[in-house]
């Protein structure tokens, strides 16, 4: 039997209101410390308690009923039993763009130096809270992706913002997330940025796409990391999202990692799933790409990223096989010949009828939707 997840206090109460028992439970992540009276009083044989406060009548009663009790391994930045995403504003919050030393505050960026230090690396308790943080982000990013159509954006890090190409992915993220899949990328700067820039920009003119570019365009590249920041924070103020016709906003989902986090995520992404094991990431974001991933230009991250999607449908490791969708004809097949091989490594399999390449962004768009509806 499935475990039952409790991640809300509102949860808690509306599971104990019922008068179900709490075998089988998972709480995780809650500050129960207020709820001694209503727990000390229930059955908690069976109950497993990640990362919970819990007062010490409530510890004392949940050890001798038997009760799983995991608490954090030692003091990190980070929780290792989180219960959601991360959000732009929780790693970014304490960054004032009027002063540059703030940046060296953010959650994002503390993390990122605690990874660093030479008594953390390699340590198997720091170890330990990585892991078991990774495995909570991979729990909630299963529960965002649950039911949607999710395509991926593949691409270079270091894709200047006053490239063409980084208007073109805009302009494919931005008509994909207005026809209702969630899109997804590696999280970071570059082709990554752009994905979830075009997702932020859903519902609104291409006009607007054009400013939000020209001030964008201050800092082309992702250093300074401040003022790279600054400016993407400047276009979220000047142009906050849209709802479409059904009323909702457009999300979009980014998945970096702080293996490269000298590379900041990209504040567009309105969910974040950042790890730490750079494999687990790398492997998750091109499975749950189960409706197509584009692959814009990029160097040898992106061509591992191809091969190991071609791979995931070749074995047919996710049950069926994505649409692999090109963009650039010149590079894919001139520049970086990968292409010409991957096409003959489909050859005879099924998967080779969704390998598609295009000069043309409206093309990847219809490409993917002829796909989906048919």
């Amino acid at each position: 039997m499935a475990s039952i997840e409790i991640e809300t206090l509102e949860q808690l109460e509306a599971h104990l209101g019922a008068g179900h028992p709490m075998g089988n439970v998972v709480v995780q992540g809650l500050d129960l410390s207020s709820y001694a009276g209503t727990l000390d009083r229930v059955d908690l044989s069976g109950t497993v308690f990640l990362g919970t406060q819990l007062a010490q009548s409530t510890y004392e009663h949940a050890c001798a009923a038997g009760a799983v009790i995991f608490r954090p391994p030692l003091e990190t930045p980070f929780s290792p039993y989180r219960s959601r995403l991360y959000s732009a504003e929780e790693l970014f919050g304490e960054f004032d763009s009027r002063d540059s030393t703030t940046y060296a505050n953010t959650l994002d960026e503390r993390v990122y130096q605690y990874t660093r230090r030479p008594e953390v690396r390699g340590d198997i308790l720091h170890s330990l809270a990585c892991r078991l943080h990774d495995h909570a982000i991979t729990d909630a990013l299963d529960e965002k992706i649950a039911g949607r159509d999710v395509v991926a954006i593949m691409g270079g890090h270091g894709l200047e913002r006053t490239e063409p190409q980084y208007r073109d992915v805009a302009v494919i993220a931005k008509a994909l997330a207005e026809a209702g899949y969630l899109m997804t990328s590696g999280g970071g700067p570059g082709a990554m940025e752009a994905t979830h820039l075009g997702a932020w920009m859903a519902y609104r003119g291409e006009a607007d796409l054009d400013l939000a570019l020209a001030t964008l365009a201050r800092c082309p590249t992702f250093t300074p990391r401040e003022e790279w920041l600054a400016t993407a924070q400047i276009v979220k103020r000047s142009f906050p999202q849209v709802a479409g016709p059904d009323g909702n906003l457009a999300d979009s989902l980014g998945i970096p990692t702080w293996l490269y986090g000298h590379e900041p995520p990209t504040v567009f992404a309105t969910d974040i799933a950042k790890y730490f094991a750079n494999s687990v990431r790398e492997e998750g974001l091109l499975a749950i790409a189960t409706s197509g991933v584009v692959f814009s230009p990029g160097s040898a991250g992106t061509i591992q990223e191809i091969f190991q999607d071609a791979a995931q449908n070749h074995y047919r490791s996710f049950g069926h096989p994505s649409p692999m969708i090109f963009l650039g004809v010149e590079y894919w097949t001139v520049e970086k010949p990968v292409y010409p091989l991957l096409t003959e490594l489909a050859a005879g399999h099924d998967y080779a009828e969704l390998i598609h390449l295009t000069d043309s962004p409206r093309e990847v768009v219809q490409r993917l939707v002829e796909l989906r509806d048919r």
